[in-house]
């Protein structure tokens, strides 16, 4: 029995499923674009970026985008949408992130949202707590007493407010802290009490990991890092500076220590290697924070391997929907 026969008979006469859409998931590094390229190539599929660096145009060589040669092969949303002067929020990501979903799914096309920016992911599958407005007095007085007393301090106070929230913040980060204690006053409850979550709807959702060797993993990056600063990153980043001044952007994986070599503070060998420790830690963090996840289904290998591509296609075939473009057999 073919593929398209095996799916309708186990559908439910009358019933239409919603839409599939994969989310690709892994660190830095571990080959994302690559194998979003073969899926898309396999099931008529597009791209939607899930990178808070690869939003801002001008940033191409740090924030490893996509080559144009690549984003030829099958479209990209959500790349090059804002001047890195420009503040672009996690919840403008999901908001777009989720108009380009609907528009591929509408033309039966798979969607594919793949990188690694974590939050952005969080944003748009869970959708973000909206909160109370900033208090800025109130805030001035939490840094104050967190410089007399230090960040425990603020965490016995986030307790003594809000006890789940306390758990899940970490003692010594304290622009969390301090958010959570402002939220859990201006709203007059606990933060944990108030949270309110827009979730994503109308898609069933495939959350594929890379999860490669961790020695082969930190050897490609410490790779990778050198080739950018070879390809021109330092320059690239100048340019950058020259355009828009230190804008936030910059303080980014790769240009911040592209800034420390133009400002002198490293030399180049310095800076690459600063940036490869800095991609390094980068990448067990998306890992720590990934694994959080519900779902994933884990493959042990980069994504330009022919067994991660393997294993995606059998995980998305035994998902796909009955449309007007079924999947084809590889050439």
């Amino acid at each position: 029995m073919d593929l398209d026969s095996q799916l309708v008979e186990t559908m439910s006469p009358g019933t239409s499923p919603d839409p599939l859409a994969v989310l690709l998931l892994g660190p830095t590094g571990s080959g994302k674009t690559a194998l979003s390229l073969r899926l898309a190539e396999f099931f008529n599929g597009e791209i939607v970026s899930c990178d808070s660096v690869a939003v801002y145009r001008g940033m191409d060589l740090g924030s490893a985008k996509p080559t144009p040669a690549e984003r030829a092969l099958a479209p990209h949303y959500l790349i090059d949408v804002a001047n890195p002067d420009e503040p672009y929020t996690a919840g403008e990501y999901s908001r777009e992130a989720r108009a380009a979903l609907h528009e591929i799914a509408v033309r039966a096309r798979l969607p594919i949202v793949t990188g690694g920016t974590g939050l952005y992911l969080r944003a748009l599958t869970e959708g973000l707590f909206a909160g109370p407005a900033r208090h800025e007095d109130l805030r001035e007085r939490l840094r104050a007493s967190a410089k007399r007393h230090g960040s425990a301090w603020l965490h016995k106070l986030l307790h003594r407010l809000d006890a789940p929230s306390a758990e899940r913040i970490h003692a010594n980060d304290t622009p969390k802290l301090i958010r959570a204690i402002e939220v859990s006053l201006a709203g007059r409850k606990p933060m944990s009490q108030q949270l309110a979550r827009d979730p994503l709807t109308g898609f069933r959702l495939l959350r594929i990991g890379l999860n490669p060797p961790r020695a082969a993993l930190y050897n490609r990056l410490n790779h990778r890092c050198a080739e950018i600063f070879a390809a021109g990153l330092v320059s690239e980043t100048r340019n950058l500076l020259e355009r828009y001044g230190r804008v936030k952007a910059l303080d980014s994986l790769g240009y911040r220590q592209a800034l420390a070599a133009i400002d002198g503070t490293f030399t180049e060998p310095e800076a690459i290697a600063a940036a490869q420790q800095g991609h390094r830690n980068y990448a067990k963090r998306q890992l720590t924070w990934f694994r959080r996840e519900p779902d994933v289904h884990w493959i042990a290998a980069f994504g330009d391997e022919a067994l991660a591509t393997k294993e995606a296609i059998e995980l998305v075939r035994e998902r796909w929907w009955v449309s007007l473009n079924p999947p084809i057999e590889p050439m």
